[in-house]
């Protein structure tokens, strides 16, 4: 067997990648992991759409003179390719410019169009522009690492077009960010996949009679992760797998979950350059002064000392949202009504969260809602806010409980996934612990835990000081979560190459 080298060459295929294109955590997750490998010394290199809000003259993108071919089962495409740099590293990123795929709003979707009707088109054309564009450069990686289902192709053209090419020894290693997120689509679109109908079994795409591009690549994944210990444990239970578990526990010898980290350059409260005020785990004097300037900027009264409860996320079903404001007791209405608390909820998403929320901050002087993206104002809420709710039906990972553990906010988690694998449960006799666990994500629950944090708050301070500090102290970087997934590569390696 060829010897693995102890410098990898690892190309990175992502629909998302901060600071270019977002919709999600998983655009931290790739850009933050490839910049740790990059420092640990490996060759890691991104590939990206050019989505047409990415500006390349404002990004200072570099265009290659030569267009790049691209062999599709409907025939040849050509694209263009701009070559940037992941900020603060020395980590390439290449971007695929084809105005028919990419030259329009949103990622995968717009507020009126929600899925894109071609998004099968588009992403196989992206994930077969990938192997071109490594021809094109001259550099064939190690590792090609895929990521939930834009880009799980990958991992069926190594073992199809690419069995016997340059690729041969390359392995493909699939990060599943969200498997609730699988990629479903009509079974003609097969013809944009540009393989024969017999791999519409063979290959894995078939589901119900629809293809499921995301099904398709962990049944040809060399290696398999997930972005925690336990979501990897819940997808391969029929409640949580969403029809994805049998096939995850026929693999489970080449299935693993890393659990993300966080960039400590970007998120630390004693250097973030978003906050007026800076505060360690050794001095929280200015904590207070956060709150009060994040009470100033929503217009909420700062003549108490009332919790202030913060929220930033995706306003969606998976979130909680559909708990929060369902006609049931103990929802988000109750909890503003009955508590003594103040609360701020930053984030966009479905249109029908974002009416219902804004309704309900016309209501509640003690509810303020931003539906926008707005960073600097997610950092001053991890500042200055004393609790911070993620009441999550499923979390994969999460990032905000960990923003909030460095920030000294303490968390208000479900017990599901990376919230449960981050988040150690208060101990009312010690005053152990690091945040608030609801064990069930339904309002009454939700409620109560609410309650409960609220009444420690206003009458066991020195425990809040307690959870406070120790959640401060906690680390969550990428440096160790790099190293598993470099475990992961060899081992992928080896099975490729063996």
């Amino acid at each position: 067997m060829e010897k693995i080298p102890d410098s990898l060459k690892i190309l990175m295929v992502t629909s998302e990648a901060a600071p270019f294109a977002k919709a999600g955590g998983l655009a931290d997750a790739v850009s933050s992991l490839a910049v740790e490998l990059s420092r640990m010394g490996h060759d890691v290199r991104l590939f990206l759409p050019r989505y047409y809000f990415i500006d390349a003259e404002k990004e200072k993108l570099l265009r290659h003179p030569a267009p790049l071919g691209i062999p599709m089962g409907t025939g040849e495409e050509w694209a263009g390719v701009y070559e940037g740099r992941l900020p603060r590293s020395e980590v390439l990123v290449y971007f695929l410019d084809h105005e028919a795929s990419y030259g329009r709003d949103g990622i995968y979707g717009t507020r009126n169009e929600p899925f894109f009707a071609d998004n099968t088109a588009r992403f196989a054309l992206f994930s077969r522009a990938a192997f071109q564009l490594c021809r094109h450069l001259g550099w064939i990686p190690d590792v090609i690492h895929s990521h939930d289902w834009p880009t799980a192709l990958c991992n069926v053209y190594l073992k199809t077009l690419e069995r016997n090419t340059e690729f041969s020894g390359s392995t493909g290693i699939l990060t599943i960010h969200n498997i609730g997120y699988q990629g479903v689509m009509p079974k003609e679109d097969m013809v944009h996949i540009g393989l024969a109908w017999e791999h519409f079994y063979g290959s894995g795409f078939e589901f119900y009679d629809r293809i499921n591009l995301l099904q398709s690549g962990i049944k040809n994944a060399d290696w398999i992760t997930t972005v925690s210990p336990g979501y990897a444990r819940e997808v391969m239970l029929p409640e949580k797998g969403c029809g994805m578990d049998g096939l995850l526990r026929s693999r489970k010898d080449v299935f693993t979950g890393i659990l993300n980290g966080i960039d400590y350059e970007v998120w630390d409260p004693e250097t973030d350059p978003l906050l007026p005020f800076h505060f360690s785990s050794r001095d929280l004097r200015n904590k207070g002064r956060l709150k009060s300037r994040l009470r100033l900027e929503l217009g909420l009264p700062d003549d108490d000392d009332r919790p202030l409860i913060g929220m930033v996320s995706r306003l969606a079903q998976q979130k909680g949202f559909g708990v929060l404001l369902s006609p049931a007791r103990g929802n988000l209405y109750s909890i503003c009504r009955d508590m003594e608390i103040q609360m701020v909820i930053l984030g966009t998403g479905e249109a029908e969260y974002e009416e219902e929320l804004a309704r309900l901050a016309w209501k509640l002087p003690n509810l303020k809602v931003i539906l926008q993206f707005n960073n600097p104002l997610a950092h001053l809420i991890e500042g200055g806010a004393d609790f911070f709710l993620m009441p999550s039906i499923y979390e994969p990972c999460g990032l905000n409980q960990l923003y909030s553990l460095r920030y000294g906010t303490i968390p208000i988690v479900t017990n599901t996934g990376g919230l449960a694998d981050t988040v150690e449960r208060y101990d009312e006799k010690t005053g152990g612990g690091t945040g608030f666990i609801i064990d069930t994500a339904d309002p009454e629950s939700i409620y109560a835990e609410v309650a409960r944090a609220v009444e420690v708050y206003t009458r066991r301070k020195d425990h809040i000081e307690k959870i406070r500090v120790r959640g401060m102290e906690k680390h969550f970087s990428w440096k160790e979560s790099a190293e598993e997934y470099l475990a992961g590569y060899r081992k992928g390696l080896r099975l490729r190459r063996s």
